[in-house]
């Protein structure tokens, strides 16, 4: 049984549940060692529901600035199709423009530092130039304001771009890196078709002996499955990455069309990786599944989440990176304007809204406030835009959340366990700050 809010699951009988159902509903009669063990754990308490909500003008104390859609990778399951169409590259101006509106705001907001992150529609060290120089001038511009800089990004770097990351992305990296060599280049091969595993592994070599705090992600193909317990193997018996995160390809971009990952085959194979990768102490990432977090916000698309297209624009999403997305009219809520940005305030206020306690379809799922509705951006692309439904993610959100509860009672004596999270490292680069 598992009551979220209140903290607390623990292993029982069915005879347990009759009786612990009949005090919580105040019944006659119920049983008084389950009464005790109910006022025990709180079950009889009506703890508030973890709903925040953004108000007014936004003021957002970091940005992430989508650099370009270039990319030196032509991978199968890119969900923005990179280099599709011809490139698009963000200005100095630009990305001055969002530093300065961040710093000033994280001045007036007394922040404990501001927030410079890279990410995009392509690769951000494609367009090198603009990545050092802006993060430099938004270091002389904080002043002794702290600057927390992080980036996604392929892995596909130049030793002289490692030495560079290591000493002035201090918020970490986020790689991409599909496990066994072979499954890895099958799937995210270079410009001229050659495969990028050995030059990621790399760059994961040099960041292991720097013990610099990067993060990795396997993308999971629907013929890879069978892979995924020895890749996750092969990685952490030769890497040291501070959080590894497996998903199935999403069938966007490239991927569109190409079979269905999201299924049952998946979760076993994810349940065996799982096995192995606790051997080496760690525990899988999958982004839905997320006991010890209690949220209505699944990422930062309901909290203002502040990003800037090459254009100039600000999208709250990062998969909706460029104004001819298709969910762009959602996604997209402000642009330059005299005193650094203007905003819609109707759509911020609409992405505001879009909590999970909004959404009726989560009502009584025992993941709800772990998951938070999932990825808004591939709701749409499932869903459309009308009400929520479900999806197979679902299901596999809802197997992973009861594996991670499982374990955490089993760690705990195998009767019963409380959540006693005090906050984790960001699980989206690898470093220590959120």
């Amino acid at each position: 049984m598992y009551a979220p809010l209140h903290g607390v699951a623990f292993a029982a009988t069915n005879g347990m549940v009759a009786a612990l159902s009949a005090v919580l509903t105040g019944g006659e009669g119920g049983d008084q060692n389950v009464a005790a063990f109910a006022r025990e754990t709180g079950l009889l308490n009506r703890p508030p529901a973890p709903v925040t909500r953004r108000r007014g003008t936004p003021t957002p104390t970091e940005v992430t600035l989508f650099l370009t859609t270039a990319c030196n990778l032509r991978c199968t399951y890119c969900y923005a199709s990179a280099g599709d169409s011809p490139a698009t590259y963000m200005t100095m101006d630009v990305a001055k423009r969002g530093i300065d509106f961040v710093i000033d705001n994280a001045r007036r907001e007394g922040a404990p530092f501001a927030g410079v992150h890279y990410h995009g529609g392509g690769e951000p060290s494609v367009h090198w130039g603009l990545m050092t120089e802006s993060l430099a001038y938004a270091r002389e511009r904080a002043g002794d304001l702290q600057v927390i800089a992080a980036s996604a990004g392929n892995g596909v770097f130049t030793d002289r771009q490692i030495d560079w990351m290591i000493t002035n992305l201090n918020g970490g990296m986020s790689l991409p890196f599909d496990g066994l060599p072979e499954a890895h280049d099958k799937h995210r091969p270079t410009v001229r078709g050659t495969g990028s595993s050995a030059r990621v592994m790399h760059t994961m070599r040099r960041f292991t002996d720097a013990d610099y705090p990067y993060a990795v992600r396997l993308t999971v193909t629907a013929e890879q499955i069978p892979l995924l317990p020895d890749s996750i193997e092969f990685v952490l018996s030769n890497f040291t990455p501070k959080r590894v995160q497996v998903e199935p390809a999403y069938q966007l971009g490239r991927h569109a069309g190409e079979p269905d990952a999201e299924t049952e085959e998946f979760i076993a194979a994810y349940r065996e990786a799982q096995g192995r990768a606790a051997r080496f102490g760690h525990e899988l990432i999958y982004s839905a599944a997320r006991v010890g977090t209690l949220t209505n916000h699944f990422c930062g698309i309901t909290q203002d989440n502040f990003c800037l297209s090459p254009a100039g624009n600000v999208s709250a999403c990062f998969e909706a990176f460029s104004e001819d997305n298709e969910f762009a009219d959602v996604f997209f809520y402000g642009s330059p304007g005299p005193d650094g940005y203007t905003f819609d305030m109707d759509r911020l206020d609409r992405l505001r809204d879009l909590g999970v306690e909004h959404r009726s379809f989560c009502d009584g799922c025992f993941a709800k406030w772990n998951c938070a509705g999932d990825c808004y951006h591939k709701s749409l692309a499932t869903n459309g835009r009308g009400e929520f439904t479900g999806s197979q993610r679902c299901h596999i959100t809802r197997e992973l959340v009861k594996d991670q509860l499982l374990t955490r009672i089993a760690g705990s004596g195998g009767l019963i366990w409380r959540d006693d999270h005090t906050g984790e490292p960001c699980g989206v680069h690898g470093g220590t700050n959120e």
